[in-house]
C-alpha cells in the first residue's frame, strides 16, 4: 500500500510493529555483542527499552481512539519504507557496524514520524508523533553521548582491542598457518621434482597438486579442530575455508614459476619467491602475534631454508 493512503489508524498500527520491530533488533545486536562487547550491549539495551517505551505509548493512544485491535501492518506492507536486514545477518558483528545499523534505522524512524505527523489532523496523535520524531531524533545523540562516556572511561578502547584479537583469532591465524604450511611444506616436493627431472612442466604439475592438496589437507584439519563456541574463533568452516586458500595461495606462489619452459630461470624465479613468501609470513608474525621481528625471521627462514636443502638433496642426488 501507499504511505499516503494510510489512515490515522494504520499509521499507529505501523508506528507500533516497527517500534516493536526495532526494539528486538537492537536486543539481538545486545545479545550478540555483550560476551566479547559489553559497553556496546549496554547501549543497545537501553536503546531496546526506548523503543519499547514509544510503542507503549502508541498502543495507549491507538486504544483511546480506535480500540483494542491494533491490525498487523508491517514496514514492507508499506511503500518507500528500506527492510530492516536481518540482526543476525552477521555471525561476527562488530560494534561499528552495529552502531551504523543503528543510526540508519533511527533516521528513517524520524522521517516516518515527521511525514506521518503531518497526514493526521487529531491533535493527541499529532503531537505524539512529533515527540516521537523528536526523540528519534535524539537517539543518535544520545549513543554519541554514551559512546563518549564509554571512551573516557576506556572502555571503547578495550573493544578495539578485543575486536583486535578476535580478528587475529578468526582470520589471521588459520591464515598464517594456511600460508606457512604452504609456502614451506611444498618446498620439498616441488624442488625435489625440478632437480630431479628439470623438466619445467613436470615440475609444476608436482607444485599444483601438492598445494591444492595441502589446501584441503589444512582446511579440513582447521575446521575440525575446533568449533569455536568455547574457544571464540568463530565459524569452523570460515576459518577451514581462510586456512586452505592460504594453503594453496602459499603453495602456488613458487609454483607458479615453472610455467617458464628454461630451467634455470624458472628456478631462480621460484627462490626469489620464496623469499619474498619467508619474508611476508615474518611480517605477519611480527604485526599480528607479538613475535620479535628476529626471531619470526629466525623461525621461519631456518624452516624454510631445512626444507628447500631436503629437496635439493633429494632430487639431486
Amino acid at each position: 500500500m501507499q504511505f499516503d493512503d494510510l489512515t490515522e489508524a494504520q499509521i499507529l498500527a505501523v508506528a507500533v510493529t516497527a517500534e516493536e520491530e526495532d526494539a528486538h533488533i537492537y536486543r539481538d545486536f545486545a545479545d550478540s555483542l555483550r560476551n566479547e562487547f559489553p559497553s556496546t550491549a549496554e547501549l543497545f539495551t537501553k536503546m531496546a527499552e526506548e523503543e519499547d517505551g514509544h510503542r507503549h505509548r502508541l498502543i495507549d493512544v491507538y486504544r483511546q481512539r480506535f480500540g483494542e485491535h491494533i491490525p498487523l501492518i508491517r514496514r514492507q506492507d508499506v511503500r518507500g519504507f528500506s527492510v530492516r536486514r536481518p540482526s543476525w545477518f552477521k555471525r561476527t558483528l562488530q560494534p561499528e557496524h552495529a552502531r551504523e545499523e543503528a543510526a540508519l534505522m533511527e533516521i528513517e524512524s524520524r522521517r516516518f514520524y515527521e511525514a506521518a505527523m503531518k497526514r493526521t489532523g487529531d491533535a493527541g496523535i499529532r503531537q505524539l508523533l512529533g515527540d516521537l520524531a523528536q526523540e528519534e531524533g535524539k537517539h543518535e545523540a544520545t549513543a554519541n553521548e554514551i559512546t563518549s562516556k564509554q571512551v573516557e572511561a576506556g572502555e571503547v578502547s578495550h573493544e578495539h582491542e578485543a575486536a583486535r584479537r578476535l580478528f587475529v583469532l578468526r582470520f589471521v591465524q588459520p591464515g598464517l598457518a594456511g600460508l606457512m604450511d604452504g609456502s614451506v611444506s611444498t618446498l620439498a616436493p616441488l624442488f625435489a621434482a625440478a632437480f630431479a627431472t628439470t623438466n619445467t612442466i613436470a615440475t609444476f604439475k608436482v607444485g599444483l597438486a601438492a598445494s591444492i592438496g595441502a589446501g584441503i589437507s589444512m582446511g579440513f584439519a582447521e575446521a575440525l579442530s575446533d568449533d569455536g563456541k568455547l574457544s571464540g574463533r568463530g565459524s569452523p568452516w570460515l576459518r577451514g575455508a581462510v586456512c586452505g586458500l592460504m594453503t594453496t595461495i602459499g603453495g602456488l606462489g613458487h609454483t607458479m614459476p615453472f610455467l617458464i619452459r628454461n630451467f634455470h630461470t624458472a628456478t631462480g624465479i621460484a627462490i626469489g619467491v620464496v623469499a619474498i613468501e619467508l619474508a611476508v609470513i615474518a611480517w605477519i608474525r611480527k604485526r599480528y602475534m607479538d613475535t620479535p621481528l628476529l626471531a619470526a625471521v629466525f623461525q621461519v627462514v631456518v624452516g624454510g631454508v631445512l626444507v628447500f636443502l631436503v629437496g635439493w638433496l633429494i632430487g639431486a642426488g
